[in-house]
């Protein structure tokens, strides 16, 4: 975890971001590990935390103010800790929402990672969102991260920062798909039948 620039740089140059192969089949839900809480912020200044997760009504009801956050039946969370692989998560997000965007049940978050002191101080921060790139696409989310996230990456077993991490998520935060660098054909096709047995679970 504690592995320097030159280290990542090496072995980038020597697999160009693959760093292991992407999930070929869904990963049962006995065996899914729930995805890391991150507290998030969009260039709008909205606070967000993933992952999103369903939760039962009670008695049927909706609580007090009646308000349900509408989680997606499937969301990609793609990771970038440098603005190296920023490229690498559109590569999945893009035909992901090609693919899935009109049943209006998924997400796409491309989460940028920022951990310089200054950036994250709260004048700088907020100055720096106003400048970041909205989306038009309302299921395209360009998210930022910031501070220290040593806790978050060792959770998911992160040590280069220089590739991109790709995940997909259930209704439930469960990850129950993965993978890493730029999207290759194959992997985008395991990716959508993945994404389409989640639409299709009760």
């Amino acid at each position: 975890m504690s592995r320097g620039y030159f280290q990542d740089i090496s072995e980038i140059r020597k697999n160009a971001g693959k760093i292991a192969v992407a999930s070929k089949t869904i990963i049962p839900e006995v065996a899914a590990v729930k995805f890391p809480n991150l507290a998030l912020e969009s260039p709008a200044g909205r606070a967000l935390q993933l992952p999103l997760v369903a939760s039962p009504p009670l008695d049927g009801s909706h609580g007090a103010g009646g308000t349900v956050p509408v989680v997606p039946d499937a969301a990609l969370v793609c990771l970038s800790f440098r603005a190296s692989s920023q490229k690498m998560a559109e590569s999945w997000s893009l035909p992901f929402l090609d693919a899935f965007g009109a049943t209006g049940k998924v997400e796409a978050y491309e989460v940028s990672f920022i951990d310089s002191w200054l950036l994250s101080s709260s004048p700088v921060r907020r100055a720096f969102l106003k400048t970041m790139r909205k989306s038009d696409n309302p299921q395209r989310h360009a998210v930022y991260a910031f501070g220290d996230h040593y806790d978050f990456r060792k959770e998911l077993q992160i040590v280069n920062l220089l590739t991109g991490y790709i995940y997909l998520i259930d209704r439930l935060g469960r990850i129950r798909w993965q993978g890493f660098g730029a999207a290759t054909q194959e992997e985008l096709s395991s990716l959508t039948a993945c994404a389409s047995i989640l639409l299709d679970e009760k």
